[in-house]
Parts: C-alpha cells; sequence; structure tokens
C-alpha cells in the first residue's frame, strides 16, 4: 500500500481523490508515522425492515398460480 507523505497530500490532494475513487487505498503519513488510511467509499445498502414475521416466510415465485382452480371454484362455481 502506498504512503503519502501529508505535505504531498495536501498538494496532490485532487490526484489522490481521484485514485481512490478508483478503488485505490493509501495511508498519509506523517514524520514516517501513519496517522489515516484513506479508501474508496462504499455506500451499503439498508436491509429492508419487515414488520412481524415477514422475515420468516417466503413467497413463492408461481404464488399467482397456486390455487387458481380452487380460487375460480369458489368465487365463479366454476373451474377455469
Amino acid at each position: 500500500m502506498q504512503v503519502i507523505n501529508i505535505h504531498d497530500a495536501k498538494t496532490h490532494l485532487s490526484r489522490l481523490v481521484a485514485a481512490a475513487t478508483e478503488g485505490e487505498s493509501f495511508v498519509i503519513a506523517k514524520s514516517g508515522k501513519p496517522l489515516v488510511k484513506v479508501v474508496p467509499y462504499t455506500e451499503k445498502k439498508k436491509p429492508i425492515n419487515r414488520i412481524g414475521f415477514m422475515p420468516l416466510i417466503a413467497i413463492p415465485d408461481n404464488f399467482d398460480e397456486l390455487f387458481e382452480e380452487d380460487i375460480h371454484q369458489l368465487f365463479e362455481g366454476k373451474e377455469k
């Protein structure tokens, strides 16, 4: 990992920010002592908070097709 002196970091800040946005990480040091590690920012997506027992169940992909004939029979008195 690249170590950059704090004075050089101030001088070349725009270049360093551009490098970080492209995925590069580096350390900024003062008198050879590491001060901070600069890493690219990645935004984490928040999980959807479900209410009640929703996280515990799974809805099948063919949910709309399940019991389709039974539902038609109940509502319309006939089979599809």
